[in-house]
C-alpha cells in the first residue's frame, strides 16, 4: 500500500478496475499473471500451461480448474503499479462459462481483449465484446502470442475493424514475430523497445530504448528488421486511423497493443499506456438517477457470489463493487432489497484464494463479504439511502437442461444445501415443476461443461454424488402475463411449464416452432429471453 496518507478524492482518482475477456486459450490467464508480477505481487510466474506442474496460475484456485488448465470462475486481484491501485477481474475464456463473464463485465470500468495471434478474432471473443460495446466500456487490445508465427499485423487490425466493427489504432508496433520478435515500437513515445532474452517470462524483461534511427538497432535487430519497421510505421503514419482519447473512451476506437505474455515482451509498455489512458470510477446508474463515486454515501452492488473458496471454512463470500463513497470495516450499512441493516465486520481483497481483511477501500474496489445466506446477485449496498438501487444484472437463458437428484436419499439435505448455494452463485439455474414438491429439480445452464463442474463440486464440496438425465429442452422463455394459471395456458405437446425459485412461470421449449404456436394461442402473453436478477 502507498505510504503517504491520500485523501478520498486522490484515492478514488488512482484506481483502475478492468475486465480481461478472450477466447478459451489466447493468453488471457497469463497475462493477468504477468501484471501481477510487473506489479511485485508475486516474484515468479507460473506457467497455466503446465497442467501436470505444481505452479498453476494464481489466479485459477478452484481444483477443477487445475487440472483442466481453465478458468472457470472469475477470479478478483488486487495490486499497486506505479501509484496507481488496480482491480483486476479475471473471467473465464471457456464459453460455457459466459454468464459469469457476462455478469463480472457490470462491476469493470474498461476491458482487456486478449486476442491469440496466429487465429485473430474467434467466436467467444465476438460475443464478449458485444457485451462491452452494449456497456459502452473503453476496449483495449492485445495481440497475444507474438513469440510465435501468426497473422500478419495489419491482417490482425484488419480482422479487429472487420468482424468486431470497431476502428483501431496500434499503440505499439511488433518487431518481427516467432523466434524472431525481437521488441516493439512505442507510437507514443516514438521509440524503440528492444527486448533481451529474459528468462521463459518467469521475471521482468529487460528493454533496450532509443530512437528509431539510431543506428544501434541495425546491430540489435538485424538491418533488415530495422529496415522494415521503419518503412512499415511510415505506412502506419499516412494510413492509419489517428489517435482520439474521447472515441477510445467512448467505446469507438480500441487502442492495440502487440505483445508476448509468455515471455513477458511488450507487457509492461501495455501496461503503463493502458493506465495513462483509462480513467478512474465513473457514474454509475441506477434508479435515483447516476450516482457520483465521490459522493459520501458509501454504496455498491454485489455481482458475484462464491462458496467454499476456502476449503477448511466451508465459506461463502459475496463480491461487492463499490460505487460510491468510503468504505470502512465494521460500518452498518442498508441492505436495500432485504430492507434491513447489516454490519460488515469482516470485508477482504484478493489475490486469486489468497485473502486480507481491509480497514478501507474504495470505488473502484472490489470488496469481499462474508454471506450467511442473505445476498443475492444485483443486490445494492447503502449506507445513508434506503431506496437506492443499481441497475439489475441479467440472467441470461441456458440452453441445455437436465432433471437431477441424489444417489443416496440420506444425503437429500446437503444435496439442496448444495443445490441452492451453486444456484445464488448463478453458476446454475434452477427449475420445479408446478405442485411437485421438491424431488424433482431441473437444472439448467449455459454450456455444457457446467454440468461437469456442478456434478465436480457436489461430490467433492458437498459429498453427494448426482444422477443427472440430459432433457431435450434447447429453449427457455420468462412468461409475462396477467393471471397466468397453468391449468388452462395452451402449450404444445413438447413444452414444459416450470416455475423458477420466485415461482414465476417459465417455459422450457424444444424448437422454436413451439415458442411461436404458444404466443399465437395465448393472447396478451410476452415470452422473453434475458430475465432480470432481483
Amino acid at each position: 500500500m502507498t505510504q503517504k496518507k491520500l485523501s478520498f478524492i486522490d484515492e478514488v482518482k488512482r484506481r483502475r478496475t478492468f475486465a480481461i475477456i478472450s477466447h478459451p486459450d489466447a493468453g488471457k490467464t497469463t497475462l493477468t499473471e504477468k501484471f501481477l508480477l510487473y506489479g511485485g505481487a508475486i516474484r515468479s510466474a507460473g506457467s497455466v500451461k503446465s497442467r501436470r506442474s505444481s505452479k498453476h496460475a494464481v489466479s485459477d484456485w478452484m481444483e477443477i480448474e487445475k487440472q483442466r488448465g481453465i478458468s472457470v470462475t472469475s477470479s478478483v486481484l488486487q495490486f499497486e503499479y506505479n501509484n496507481f491501485c488496480i482491480n483486476i477481474l479475471d473471467t473465464p475464456g471457456h464459453q460455457d462459462f459466459s454468464e459469469d463473464t457476462y455478469r463480472t463485465l457490470m462491476a469493470a470500468d474498461s476491458a482487456v481483449m486478449v486476442i491469440d495471434s496466429s487465429k485473430g478474432v474467434e467466436d467467444q471473443t465476438k460475443k464478449l465484446f458485444h457485451v462491452c460495446k452494449m456497456r459502452g466500456i473503453p476496449i483495449f487490445t492485445f495481440i497475444n502470442k507474438l513469440d510465435r508465427a501468426g497473422k500478419d499485423p495489419f491482417e490482425l487490425l484488419e480482422d479487429i475493424e472487420k468482424v468486431l466493427g470497431i476502428r483501431s489504432y496500434p499503440m505499439n508496433w511488433p518487431i518481427g514475430e516467432g523466434k524472431n520478435f525481437k521488441g516493439v515500437f512505442n507510437r507514443h513515445k516514438k521509440q524503440i523497445e528492444a527486448f533481451g532474452g529474459g528468462n521463459h517470462g518467469q521475471s521482468i524483461a529487460k528493454a533496450v530504448r532509443g530512437d528509431i534511427y539510431d543506428e544501434k538497432f541495425s546491430d540489435l535487430l538485424g538491418s533488415d528488421l530495422h529496415e522494415q519497421i521503419k518503412s512499415e510505421m511510415e505506412l502506419l503514419d499516412i494510413a492509419g486511423d489517428d489517435f482520439n482519447l474521447e472515441e477510445i473512451l467512448q467505446g469507438n476506437l480500441t487502442p492495440v497493443f502487440f505483445g508476448s505474455a509468455l515471455t513477458n515482451f511488450g507487457v509492461e509498455p501495455f501496461l503503463e499506456s493502458f493506465l495513462d489512458i483509462t480513467m478512474p470510477p465513473k457514474p454509475r446508474e441506477s434508479n435515483l438517477g447516476e450516482i457520483d463515486p465521490k459522493s459520501d454515501n458509501f454504496s455498491g452492488f454485489i455481482f458475484k457470489i462464491q462458496a467454499n473458496m476456502n476449503s477448511a471454512h466451508r465459506d461463502r463470500i459475496a463480491f461487492l463493487r463499490i460505487c460510491s463513497g468510503k468504505f470502512e470495516k465494521g460500518m452498518v450499512v442498508n441492505h436495500v432489497q432485504k430492507n434491513k441493516k447489516i454490519r460488515l465486520a469482516q470485508p477482504q481483497q484478493f489475490l486469486a484464494q489468497d485473502r486480507v481483511i481491509v480497514d478501507n477501500a474504495y470505488p473502484g474496489d472490489i470488496i469481499g463479504i462474508h454471506d450467511p445466506g442473505i445476498f443475492n446477485i444485483g443486490d445494492t449496498l447503502s449506507e445513508n439511502q434506503s431506496d437506492l438501487k443499481y441497475q439489475g444484472i441479467p440472467q441470461f437463458a441456458p440452453e441445455h437442461f437436465a432433471k437431477v437428484y441424489t444417489k443416496n436419499a440420506l444425503k437429500r439435505k446437503q444435496f439442496l444445501k448444495g443445490i441452492t448455494q451453486l444456484s445464488e452463485e448463478g453458476a446454475i439455474q434452477v427449475y420445479r415443476k408446478p405442485n411437485i414438491g421438491v424431488g424433482e429439480l431441473i437444472i439448467g445452464v449455459v454450456g455444457v461443461l457446467q454440468f461437469e463442474v456442478l456434478e465436480y463440486r457436489l461430490k467433492n464440496e458437498y459429498g453427494v454424488d448426482l444422477v443427472m438425465e440430459r432433457l431435450p429442452y434447447r429453449y427457455i422463455r420468462w412468461v409475462e402475463m396477467d393471471n397466468f394459471d397453468s391449468s388452462t395456458f395452451s402449450i404444445t405437446m413438447d413444452t414444459m411449464i416450470v416455475e423458477n425459485e420466485e415461482k414465476d412461470p417459465v417455459l422450457l421449449f424444444q424448437n422454436e416452432w413451439s415458442i411461436k404456436t404458444v404466443e399465437e394461442r395465448n393472447k396478451g402473453v410476452i415470452l422473453r429471453e434475458v430475465s432480470l436478477l432481483r
